[in-house]
Parts: structure tokens; C-alpha cells; sequence
């Protein structure tokens, strides 16, 4: 075995993969933002900025959940969903590498 790690092309399970984070992605960002506009009663924008603030772990604070239902679904959204996030970054800047390196080849 050489000491160099051998790394294989992406493949159609690398594509499916990729597929299923995005799905679940704006799934995480919908849910977020049907909860906090009915729980919280904000707007359909303000629902929308929350989600993405808080599962970035941006938290301008501007907005802040006010009830015990929203402070509790916040709590589960955000440990979910920023695992849900980073996964799907990674994913996109490593498919965004992949595609560079072809390219150039």
C-alpha cells in the first residue's frame, strides 16, 4: 500500500448525497419558518431571517423567541440544524472542489 491516500471520483451515491442535504436544508429552513411565524406571530420574513440566524449561530438579537413553545422548539432547531447546516456546506464547498479540480484537468 503506497503512503499517498488514493481518492476515487464522486460517484452517483457522492450526487445522491448532496441531493438529500439540500432537500434537507430547506426543509430545516421551512419548518423553522412555519413554527416561529405561528408560534411567535411574526412575519413570514422575520420567520425566515430567524431560521437562518439561528442555525448559522449568526444570533444578531435582533429577534428572540418570547413564548416557552418557541423557546423549546429553538432549542431542538438549533442543535438539529446546525449539524443539518454544517453538512450541507461541507458537502457543497467539497462538490464546488470537485468540480474546480476537473476543470483543470
Amino acid at each position: 500500500m503506497s503512503d499517498q491516500q488514493e481518492t476515487s471520483p464522486p460517484g452517483i451515491w457522492d450526487e445522491h448525497v448532496y441531493k438529500i442535504l439540500s432537500v434537507s436544508a430547506l426543509l430545516l429552513l421551512g419548518i423553522g419558518t412555519v413554527s416561529y411565524h405561528f408560534l411567535e406571530g411574526w412575519t413570514w420574513v422575520d420567520s425566515l431571517y430567524f431560521s437562518v440566524v439561528a442555525v448559522t449561530t449568526v444570533g444578531f438579537g435582533d429577534l428572540a423567541p418570547s413564548t416557552d413553545p418557541s423557546k423549546l422548539f429553538t432549542v431542538g432547531y438549533v442543535l438539529v440544524g446546525i449539524g443539518i447546516i454544517t453538512t450541507y456546506l461541507n458537502a457543497r464547498l467539497q462538490q464546488r472542489g470537485r468540480k474546480r479540480i476537473q476543470r483543470s484537468t
